[in-house]
């Protein structure tokens, strides 16, 4: 479980193939900053670009970590296999901290494109064309995850091909995300709001019915 808040932005430091064929997965060795992984263990979660991956081995000296990333979970993410990217990362939520973004699964539903990455006056606006799939989780003012950022979407237009959502980017979440690193074109991980992934479920299941006032005796 993640809050989208991103808590470092590391580096892709190498990518090695786990074996010959496509239906091999990868193994990432990841630079972290400074003192990030002080408290991080073998077996821990730590969301890369909003997946949710284990940490398979740790070299504090070098500062860096390594993952191992199936080919199903490259086919369904984006920018999880080139050498020298950088992504965000963020540790799972413990008991204790701040909910300060919304409840995140590090489960990644789709991949978006940018269609507009440009700034206005003293913030940016990100536009994200998301796939046809997940146009009915997307409302105005709901919760979204890009690569693993927790963001407020401003506005939802429907499109054929899907739906484009804007977003505001204030200075300080370019700066301290890997997103500032974003451009037209660029594929991006979407995660939908949990809460509106059970409403969508409890609808089709017809589980939602009108409560019926108690009849006095």
């Amino acid at each position: 479980m993640f809050t989208g808040i991103i808590t470092g932005v590391g580096r892709i430091a190498a990518v090695h193939d786990l074996g010959s064929s496509s239906s091999h997965g990868k193994r990432l060795s990841i630079a972290a900053p400074d003192g990030y992984l002080d408290d991080v263990g073998l077996g821990d979660s730590i969301a890369l670009n909003g997946a949710c991956m284990t940490v398979t081995s740790l070299d504090l000296p070098g500062k860096q970590f390594t993952i191992d990333i199936s080919a199903e979970s490259l086919d369904k993410t984006a920018g999880l296999s080139e050498e020298a990217a950088q992504i965000n990362l963020e540790k799972a939520l413990r008991a204790h901290d701040r909910l300060g973004g919304h409840i995140v699964s590090g489960h990644v539903d789709g991949i978006g494109t940018i269609t507009r990455f440009a700034p206005v006056g003293e913030s940016w606006e990100l536009r994200v064309l998301a796939p046809p799939a997940l146009a009915r989780f997307l409302a105005y003012k709901g919760s979204i995850t890009v690569n693993g950022v927790s963001l407020t979407v401003n506005s939802v237009t429907d499109q054929p091909d899907g739906s484009e959502i804007s977003i505001n980017l204030i200075p300080h979440t370019v700066e301290n995300t890997a997103l500032g690193s974003l451009k037209d074109g660029s594929r991006v991980n979407l995660e939908i709001d949990t809460v509106a992934r059970y409403v969508e479920r409890m609808l089709q299941a017809g589980a939602i019915q009108t409560p019926q006032k108690d009849k006095a005796p």
